[in-house]
């Protein structure tokens, strides 16, 4: 199998390079690990509505975002918060009316995220994308790169004149080899790459009814308590049915041990914070992105508390020459972490891949 570029990755990055390269008329063949294509984007659909379990805001001054969303016409709304914020202290005392929305002025997509994700798959050729294809050596030692796959099981061999990488630069270094092999620095600053999110887990909790709205609550929350310690509105731009979604502060090791009692504490938490109507959501979903290895590596089972300095390590630049390039959002300079970061790297490397023909 051969193809002039091959893309590692088919979370929004990949998948927007993908869309570069198509429209460039490139020849290009896309891989993901996992059974489907988004990444860290995940919208999930319960009773009739969209909800994001991975992320679900941008914000104004992100243009490629928006230019997306009016692209494919996607509606974009802003994230609700009207009425008083909640907190709750370590003890568990509950005070109203105390801080502010600390999302207000960001943007959602009407049926989630993962609008963005369908509507970039569909514009792309289907026999360009490998799902369940997980890239596990490099060869870049003939002036050509040699990349084994494990495609569902089955060991197979693409060529490439080059190959962009859009995962965590974590999970390269984990899981993939080299040769000839990177040298002790480029490995190290892969390593030093904290994947934005991967430690995380959000707790989606899905209502008929706006509770919070009805009792003039915005649905922002912060606990000091937890299980849940920042909690914000996730409902659809329009009507129901309604949910709000927490960050969880528990250590991802305590969440693998401890889910069902976590899930109890979350619905006491809620009740607690919001009223008794929220002890009996329609659904209540988990999604532990610590536990997915295609995302997640050891090192980052302990969540980013603050966002880091991104940007593309300099080292790592250097291997583009041997047609080694890197292109997720965690590379991006202005953006890193962010979707728009995302589209950054992946706008970044169409420009640099256009210069080179």
């Amino acid at each position: 199998m051969q193809t002039d570029i091959l893309i590692v990755g088919g979370g929004l990055s990949g998948l927007a390079l993908a869309d570069h390269l198509a429209r460039q008329g490139r020849d290009f063949m896309l891989l993901e690990a996992q059974d489907r294509l988004g990444g860290r984007i995940l919208t999930k659909e319960l009773s009739g509505g969209a909800f994001d379990l991975g992320p679900a805001w941008f914000w104004p001054g992100q243009p490629r975002m928006a230019a997306l969303a009016e692209r494919f016409q996607i509606p974009a709304f802003e994230q609700f918060s009207t009425g008083d914020l909640v907190y709750q202290d370590q003890n568990g005392a509950v005070q109203r009316g105390r801080g502010y929305a600390s999302m207000e002025g960001s943007y959602r997509l009407a049926g989630g995220i993962g609008s963005v994700v369908t509507a970039l798959a569909d514009v792309l050729d289907p026999t360009k994308i490998m799902t369940s294809t997980r890239l596990t050596a490099v060869d870049h030692s003939r002036g050509e790169i040699t990349a084994q796959v494990d495609d569902s099981g089955t060991p197979r061999i693409i060529t490439a004149n080059k190959i962009v990488m859009a995962v965590p630069p974590r999970v390269i270094a984990d899981t993939v080899s080299f040769e000839p092999a990177l040298d002790a620095a480029q490995m190290q600053a892969l390593q030093n790459v904290p994947t934005w999110m991967a430690g995380q887990a959000k707790i989606i909790a899905v209502y008929d009814q706006p509770h919070w709205r009805n009792a003039g609550l915005s649905g922002d929350a912060m606990s000091q308590l937890g299980p849940m310690v920042e909690i914000h509105d996730a409902s659809p731009m329009q009507g129901g049915p309604y949910a709000l979604f927490g960050f969880v502060g528990v250590p991802a090791d305590a969440r693998a041990l401890h889910k069902d009692e976590m899930m109890r504490l979350a619905v006491a938490q809620l009740t607690a914070m919001f009223g008794p109507e929220m002890a009996n959501p329609l659904h209540l979903v988990l999604q532990d992105w610590a536990t997915i290895p295609d995302i997640a590596r050891p090192k980052d089972r302990q969540p980013v508390r603050s966002h880091p300095s991104y940007g593309l390590p300099p080292n790592l630049r250097d291997l583009t020459a041997r047609g080694l390039i890197f292109a997720s959002t965690e590379t991006a300079p202005e953006f890193g972490g962010f979707l728009e970061g995302a589209l950054e790297a992946a706008e970044r490397v169409a420009n640099t891949l256009a210069l080179q023909t």
